[in-house]
């Protein structure tokens, strides 16, 4: 078959972008379509792949791709298919699945959320915007979402990334969704797990953008004194840089091999977001550590609390996005930290190892085509 694989963008390398990158493990010749790909930011990831990307993809647009998202249906229609593919397989929670399709050709689309800005979350978005702005914001974010439904039944097949977002995917787009986890790299189970004895400070991990709400950890250690470690870049870290106290280290981006070394020496993963899925919690319970997580969304699916048992839990919850309940729970935590059982952490992580996801993914895309 001639596949051709559709991913919104390759700016930075996050869930998204390690998901392509196992799906082109199955179709090694596929050709790569985005709207906007930073080789330099991104990495030699996709070195051995055909990239095209969209008539926007300049230094400009790249640099401003999460402002621009009034121009995203418009980047999407100047990305033309080369080639007559067979098969079309759109990796999406932008604009991707709405790519021209003008043969024959089949189009599976593997979906990390409807489109937070408009399916959901507008509010939650709105809010970070200068309030002058709002209006313009809330007129585009309609028009966008006014678009996307155009392109809802431009997919023949929807697996989404967990039951969380098979459930927003019925919710929002009123079609059936098959569900397959996200993969976590085999590599991370191959090692064995740390006898390093301290345990030094909690650990934030992943990108700095106000859905993820680093502000509130922020809030959280300024008034308890515990040592925090954020590990990551985004839009929000300036700004919560200047309000943290010295407790708190931003580290920036790092390489994987010096966040392992913080992994190690964490206490507990801190996930304080609602996340479509989540797959950083399960790549930090690869290293026997536990996590600390807001009750909701794809926290749910990875995180096992059981506070009768803790040797069978994974981490603990906690329920409402205040300090007070989360400084509640890490009090907690902090009196059951020595009974939890690092192997079965690991364990549970193997679950979901990307060998599993390419045999569920390759079995589905099959039994569709036969189909």
């Amino acid at each position: 078959m001639k596949v051709a694989i559709i991913h919104y963008w390759f700016i930075t390398r996050r869930g998204g972008e390690k998901v392509v990158e196992s799906i082109l493990k199955l179709f090694p010749d596929a050709d790569v379509y985005t709207l906007f790909y930073d080789k330099k930011q991104y990495g030699s990831f996709l070195k051995n792949h055909t990239i095209y990307s969209s008539s926007f993809d300049t230094s400009f647009y790249r640099k401003h791709y999460q402002k621009i998202f009034p121009l995203y249906p418009k980047a999407i229609n100047s990305l033309k298919l080369k080639k007559e593919y067979d098969l079309i397989i759109s990796s999406e929670s932008g604009p991707a699945k709405g790519i021209k399709i003008n043969n024959t050709a089949k189009h599976i689309c593997y979906i990390h959320s409807p489109m937070r800005y408009c399916w959901g979350y507008t509010d939650e978005y709105l809010r970070t915007i200068n309030p002058i702005l709002r209006p313009l914001a809330k007129y585009f974010f309609n028009k966008l979402k006014t678009w996307d439904k155009t392109t809802i039944n431009n997919v023949d097949l929807y697996i989404a990334n967990s039951i969380n977002i098979a459930n927003r995917v019925e919710k929002f787009y009123q079609r059936k969704a098959k569900v397959i986890y996200p993969p976590i790299e085999d590599k991370l189970f191959e090692k064995e797990l740390s006898l390093v004895g301290k345990k030094e400070y909690y650990l934030s991990f992943g990108a700095i953008t106000p859905y993820k709400r680093i502000d509130l950890l922020v809030e959280t250690f300024n008034s308890n004194g515990k040592k925090l470690i954020v590990i990551g870049n985004g839009s929000e870290k300036k700004k919560l840089e200047k309000t943290a106290n010295k407790n708190i280290k931003f580290v920036g981006k790092l390489e994987w091999h010096e966040i392992e070394g913080y992994i190690i020496k964490s206490r507990a993963l801190l996930f304080p977001g609602e996340e479509d899925f989540g797959m950083i919690p399960l790549e930090v319970m690869s290293f026997g550590v536990p996590v600390i997580a807001y009750r909701k969304g794809g926290a749910l699916e990875t995180v096992i609390e059981n506070r009768k048992e803790i040797k069978k839990s994974t981490g603990i919850f906690f329920d409402t996005q205040s300090k007070e309940s989360l400084i509640a729970e890490i009090d907690f935590f902090e009196s059951v930290e020595s009974n939890f059982d690092k192997n079965y952490i690991k364990r549970h992580a193997e679950k979901f190892k990307e060998s599993k996801f390419l045999i569920n993914f390759k079995n589905c895309v099959e039994k569709f085509i036969k189909k």
